[in-house]
């Protein structure tokens, strides 16, 4: 028997309870008491969910109330001392890490201030992980509560035996990182962590579980030597543990792993290996070659990135190449990845155009899937007939619809030429007609877009919505919120102002709403960061641009502005990477279309008099093939060709920025060269300046703003605090080099904080400015 799997399941619930439960929390309107509850109720539901769609395999510990790789952080008692000095409540502490705390002094207790660990996206997906951070001597010790123990336990109360799922130790050292001062390589410390997982899994098999799925999804990378060496050692001891411990499910997703499959014929003593064969199809002969003479192979066939309903045909046809070599009793069907980053069930979409929604499978309906696959294959196809003729006839529908192609949008993609790609003279030439124009000081403040959207600017969008309103009252309004954010800039004293976004929802969905070729949700949520979530719009067809999108705003900013005015878009490879693109054609050719329909906005607001131009590119890296080579260098070649389309068509004396957070920019440094944006501002807050080092190494000649306060945490950076940032940042950039930002937009702050916050920066700027004797 075929028995199928999940190797995880979105956490926030049918409508995000999870999100709203730990911000009530954190606004103290909840008691920790209530959001333990609300966990646990949704745990349950979820196993449930799953249990009831027929999923033979049903994971645990997937659940987070913030980030599972947090979770192990604080499980393997590796909280840095400037949490742990506090003596915070457990749960306080873990949302510490997450996202600062900053609290006054009292009678009874002393200040806290201290910020989030640095947090970066999840490989190549938008989820975004906290880093774990050790010492030099890091010690591990095992939570006294272990919470996968835990809530295996809580799910066999419930009545669902559960796979626990734990993230493998050398993924969790690689991960990470030395601590600001530390000089320890994290993968030096496995011999120190291995007995924790020694004794949790031995608390595990106590509690009843058979298997634990252990994911050690870094073995797609191309690993450093000492990495790829730690895997036989680490696993020939939690693999060889017998009876004291559960069968390990050793797991990889988001790529292939041939490029290392010695390191898996190294593991033939483990119960069985995941691969990713949605991702990486051609890996499959290679594994099977591999794997021991009794090893079980999971087989990830159904898409835990995506949202199109899986070909079930085709998923069974690769499951029976594995069948076919290894019998049915070796072989598992499962999720090619955590379902995780796919929304949770299509039945909450109420609004969908029928003829879209037969295209779309999200978690709920993925669990169904995965037990029509294992069926199909245990007991042969007709034991499932209805449900593959209704899904042949769904994948048939979509091929053959008029929506998803579009002449003219191919036509206009054919003519295009290499001197599109160009901007009309090489940086110096620009840099100074630019600062001709908009006559800015050294070290010039802005932020990177949008300010804080507050509940009476989302009552008005959802009032606008259900048409309580007109759109004439809600214009009004909004020019209302560009009046309030204009006047605030101008008394924080910032040198180049942003209108603030009010009239927009989200960074790609407000494009995406203005472009054709795509659909919208109203439910489909998918988790960002801890409370934080995005609803991608669907790519579904050819996409082109009926009018501008932000003119009339920028316009009417920049009317009531004493200041330069910057517009605001979203660049092409970040509209694809944060929608659910089609999987029908490639990539390349969507961020093309994506490309030319933002050159026409981009032009028009230039026409309009906004002479600073931001392109946000934050996924830029996030798209980035996880391994060097030939897919990689393809991707970047055209990722930065799409940009270079979109904003080349302006004069030299329109000012080009853009923007990327939470990237490793080092290993594509390049790829941001060639962007050819007059001025680049990064995350950098939580990194370690040296990492600018590449900006000297490079000799890179244009205009950088690295942020200089994290923006994730409702934390007040002190003034002298931004000051440090900035002189360190001096060590590595020249002064006529340097703007002075946040991390990224203000969109999720509270005023309060993001007031006092930029008149700190402000201040900063100002010092160095005279520190340099150049105020303007």
């Amino acid at each position: 028997m075929v028995q199928s799997s999940i190797l995880g399941f979105p956490r926030m619930g049918v409508d995000r309870d999870l999100k709203k439960a730990t911000e009530a929390y954190w606004a103290g309107k909840l008691s920790q008491e209530e959001l333990l509850a609300e966990g646990k109720r949704l745990r349950e539901a979820h196993w449930k969910l799953q249990k009831d769609a027929g999923v033979d395999i049903i994971p645990s510990n997937d659940f987070s109330y913030y980030d599972h790789v947090l979770d192990h952080i604080q499980l393997f008692g590796a909280t840095p001392p400037k949490y742990t000095q506090y003596n915070l409540d457990p749960i306080d502490e873990f949302f510490a890490m997450g996202r600062g705390h900053q609290k006054p002094q009292t009678d009874v207790k002393p200040a806290v201030d201290v910020p989030s660990l640095e947090m970066v996206k999840w490989f190549d997906s938008n989820y975004h992980y906290v880093k774990p951070t050790l010492q030099d001597g890091q010690k591990f010790n095992l939570n006294a509560n272990p919470k996968p123990v835990i809530e295996f336990l809580e799910a066999k109360a419930a009545g669902v035996v559960t796979r626990p799922v734990l993230l493998g130790p050398v993924s969790f050292l690689t991960l990470g990182k030395a601590d600001r001062g530390q000089s320890i390589d994290p993968i030096d410390l496995l011999q120190e962590l291995l007995p924790v997982y020694e004794e949790l899994l031995a608390k595990l098999k106590e509690a009843g579980a058979e298997t634990v799925q252990i994911d050690e999804p870094v073995l797609v990378f191309d690993l450093p030597p000492r990495v790829k060496n730690a895997f036989k050692p680490a696993y020939e001891k939690l693999g060889n543990l017998g009876n004291k411990a559960p069968q390990l499910v050793f797991a990889t997703y988001f790529g292939d792993i041939v490029h290392n499959i010695d390191v898996l014929k190294s593991l033939q003593n483990l119960y069985a290996i995941h691969i990713d064969v949605v991702r990486n199809p051609e890996q499959l002969e290679t594994v099977i070659g591999a794997l021991g003479p009794k090893q079980t192979l999971s087989i990830g066939v159904v898409d835990g990135r995506n949202i199109w309903k899986t070909n079930l045909k085709k998923a069974i046809e690769k499951v029976e190449v594995a069948t076919q070599k290894l019998g049915k009793e070796r072989v598992l069907v499962a999720s090619s990845s955590s379902l995780l980053h796919t929304p949770h069930t299509l039945e909450s979409e109420k609004k969908l155009d029928a003829e879209v929604k037969d295209w779309f499978s999200f978690a709920v309906e993925k669990a169904k899937e995965l037990a029509v696959i294992a069926k199909a294959v245990t007991d042969g196809p007709a034991s499932v007939r209805d449900e593959l003729e209704a899904n042949a006839n769904s994948i048939q529908a979509r091929a053959t619809s008029k929506r998803t192609n579009d002449p003219k949008v191919k036509d206009r993609q054919a003519k295009i030429t290499d001197e599109m790609f160009n901007r009309k003279s090489p940086f110096p030439i620009r840099i100074s007609q630019q600062q001709a124009n908009l006559n800015l000081p050294m070290f010039p403040t802005t932020t990177i877009g949008s300010f804080p959207q507050t509940k009476e600017i989302r009552v008005h969008r959802n009032k606008l919505t259900k048409g309580e309103i007109t759109l004439e009252e809600y214009e009004k309004f909004i020019e209302k919120e560009i009046q309030d954010v204009v006047k605030i800039q101008e008394e924080l004293g910032l040198d180049v102002y942003v209108h603030g976004e009010p009239e927009r929802n989200d960074m790609v969905q407000y494009f995406g709403e203005r472009l054709t070729g795509y659909v919208f949700t109203t439910h489909a949520w998918v988790q960002s960061y801890g409370s934080r979530c995005v609803r991608p719009p669907i790519i579904v067809g050819d996409i082109s641009r009926p009018t501008s999108m932000t003119v009339k705003e920028s316009k009417y900013a920049a009317s009531i502005s004493n200041k330069p005015m910057k517009g605001m878009l979203t660049g092409p490879i970040t509209c694809l990477r944060w929608s659910f693109p089609r999987d029908d054609i490639h990539q390349s050719e969507q961020a093309q279309q994506l490309a030319l329909a933002l050159r026409d906005e981009v032009v028009d607001l230039e026409s309009a008099g906004i002479f600073v131009i931001q392109v946000d590119e934050p996924a830029l890296r996030e798209g980035l093939p996880l391994r060097s080579g030939l897919e990689r260098e393809s991707y970047l070649s055209w990722a930065v060709k799409s940009f270079r389309l979109a904003v080349s068509g302006v004069k030299d004396s329109t000012q080009i920025h853009s923007h990327f957070c939470y990237s490793e920019f080092q290993d594509f440094f390049s790829a941001i060269a060639a962007l050819d944006a007059d001025v680049l501002s990064i995350e950098n807050s939580k990194s370690d300046a040296k990492l600018l080092k590449v900006f000297v190494d490079e000799a890179y000649p244009r205009h950088i703003g690295p942020g200089v306060y994290d923006i994730h945490s409702p934390r007040i950076p002190s003034e002298q605090e931004i000051k440090d940032r900035i002189q360190e940042m001096l060590q590595y950039l020249s002064p006529d080099q340097l703007w002075i930002d946040p991390d990224c937009g203000l969109k999720t702050r509270q005023w309060k904080e993001t007031k006092a916050s930029l008149t700190n920066m402000v201040n900063a700027a100002k010092f160095f400015r005279q520190q340099y004797g150049k105020a303007n």
